[in-house]
């Protein structure tokens, strides 16, 4: 039997399959993030909610990496066809995919086995293949910043943003560089399975389960001065109180600062501004609450500092595509399904 042939655990489920196609001159970090942000989540029942294959474009075998050494993978295109994610993650030798856009004929043939309706999602450079691919026309897209204008320059009907760390456009993801492959495999599960679940995940991994802010805040400019001070300070205390009304000039008296000053240095430090920072962590307090207590929406408004329902339905709506209700009726309890497609770049 086919080692990569779906195996259920029971009868009636069966795990999310993702299939990771790797290209020669892959690298090996970001080859690995899809197996270990999938190969964590399970089910009250200690199932596994993906399954995880990798693949290459030719038959089992060597694929060249960046490094000193070759991978040997054990399953061919043909795997892409089993497949309810596929995601490309960077590779050093896209060849004419990198130089005009064009995808080669191997290439070319081993994404003809992805069906219709399959999820699709790159880590940094892997975007390329997408939009060879003529997936990305029309749509929003991201990539490490550094290859952002190349992307955009080569691709001209796609809509690429530089800041973001990922890009959700529904059924095609798209991430920037590296670590930024992280963030964008735990907002799958968190939009498959909800904030609980990989919430979880990001701490057996220890990672932050969501990064603020986007690329900008990474990209090289002079070195600060070390006697700055920071606003990391300030942005632990306004979490011990999301509950409670926190006004900007609060925030900026715990530094000693100004606001003025204040501001700018957060906006530097975190990549948003301190009101978008506030209102993202409110959200993700709202959400664990709707998700893991039997709260009534009001006092989850109330918990989470929205103040009353409707201010939190608002900003949910905004955030996520959602209501509260809509949400807590997908994730409660660790329902699986996704909540309402959400297009937010984070």
């Amino acid at each position: 039997m086919d080692p990569a042939a779906r195996t259920p655990s029971s009868p009636g489920f069966r795990p999310h399959r993702v299939v990771v196609l790797a290209l020669d001159g892959l690298l090996p970090f970001e080859l690995g993030i899809p197996h270990r942000i999938f190969g964590r989540p399970q089910d009250c029942a200690g199932r596994h909610l993906y399954e995880v294959v990798t693949c290459s474009v030719r038959p089992p075998g060597p694929v060249r990496t960046d490094a000193d050494f070759d991978i040997h993978v054990g399953h061919g295109p043909e795997v892409l066809a089993t497949a309810d994610t596929v995601i490309v993650p960077a590779s050093y030798e896209l060849g004419p995919v990198y130089e005009r856009g064009e995808l080669t004929d191997e290439l070319a043939a081993a994404l003809a086995h992805v069906r219709p309706g399959t999820r699709l999602a790159s880590i940094c450079t892997g975007v390329y293949v997408l939009a060879a691919a003529g997936h990305l026309d029309g749509r929003p897209a991201t990539t490490h910043w550094a290859d952002a204008e190349r992307l955009q320059r080569l691709f001209p009907r796609v809509a690429v943003d530089p800041d973001v760390l990922f890009v959700d456009d529904g059924d095609i993801l798209t991430s920037a560089g590296v670590a930024a492959g992280i963030d964008l495999c735990l907002h799958i599960v968190r939009r498959d399975h909800g904030a609980a679940v990989a919430n979880d995940v990001a701490r057996r991994t220890v990672v932050p389960p969501h990064r603020d802010g986007g690329q900008a805040q990474y990209i090289q400019r002079p070195v600060p001065d070390p006697q700055q001070a920071s606003t990391s300070g300030a942005r632990a205390w306004a979490l011990g109180r999301l509950h409670e009304p926190i006004q900007l000039r609060d925030m900026a008296a715990r530094e000693s600062m100004s606001v003025r000053t204040f501001t700018r240095r957060f906006r530097e430090e975190a990549g948003v501004s301190p009101g978008q920072w506030l209102t993202r962590q409110r959200v993700e307090r709202a959400r664990y609450l709707l998700e893991s207590t039997d709260l009534s929406v009001d006092q989850v408004a109330r918990d989470a500092g929205f103040g009353t329902a409707q201010s939190m339905r608002q900003h949910l709506q905004a955030a996520l595509g959602v209501t509260p209700t809509a949400y807590r009726r997908t994730f409660r309890a660790g329902a699986g399904g996704s909540a309402a497609r959400s297009s937010v770049s984070v």
